[in-house]
């Protein structure tokens, strides 16, 4: 299966990178470029993308009213959204989760890194990347300002979760992989599998960086402090 790649970039010169290094790549394509959100939006649909990868400061409709545009979308609900940044506006970042976004990237990534962020995503096994970013957006989670705060509501909505889900989810909220958690906890990797899926469904999750978010917001997982 080829994966269908949409770059949303005001910067031609990073596009035309990004698509150099994407179409060498056998098994992805880059099936339109955008210069702003609400392009991005438009040629999510009529591409048939699997992947966008988007950036938030745009002029116009910015990448993360995009973001909210495309995980809003039933039609699009198939779509994946990596965000990328620089490391200045991680507070972006994650409203960017918080609507939807599968992830993000650092702009100063390397090739392969970019790369296997279009691979995890598009396999639905979307991961915050790179992993030392975990701790700002707890940072940015825990400190809140009103109604950007940690919700309530979200810790009621995890007694939906067994004893093994929350047990499940507390690992994938520090970036654990399924292989991970399965020797963590002595089980298979695919009954870690079946219970990520089991608690993406009922706290209405679209993929593992949203069931991050909700484990910070309700307070399950706590940020580290050091």
């Amino acid at each position: 299966m080829t994966i269908r790649v949409l770059l949303a970039d005001d910067q031609a010169l990073l596009r035309s990178a990004f698509r150099v290094l994407v179409d060498s790549e056998p098994d992805m394509e880059v099936v339109g470029e955008a210069s702003d959100g609400a392009e991005a939006v438009r040629l999510a649909k009529e591409r048939a993308a699997d992947i966008v990868l988007m950036d938030i400061r745009m002029p116009g409709t910015d990448g993360l009213a995009a973001t909210r545009l495309i995980c809003a979308d039933p039609a699009l609900a198939e779509v994946r959204v990596v965000i990328l940044t620089t490391f200045e506006v991680d507070d972006y970042v994650v409203q960017a989760l918080r609507a939807g976004a599968s992830g993000f990237l650092g702009k100063g990534s390397e090739p392969e890194e970019l790369l296997n962020a279009i691979r995890v995503a598009a396999g639905g096994e979307a991961l915050l990347s790179p992993a030392a970013t975990k701790g700002l957006i707890a940072r940015f989670l825990a400190q809140g300002d009103g109604d950007d705060g940690r919700d309530p509501a979200r810790s009621d909505r995890l007694g939906v979760l067994t004893g093994r889900e929350r047990e499940v989810l507390v690992q994938v909220a520090g970036g654990h992989s399924n292989d991970e958690i399965a020797e963590r906890l002595a089980v298979s990797p695919l009954t870690v599998k079946t219970h990520v899926n089991r608690a993406m469904a009922k706290l209405g999750a679209r993929d593992r960086a949203q069931l991050v978010v909700i484990a910070y917001e309700s307070g399950l997982v706590r940020p580290r402090t050091d």
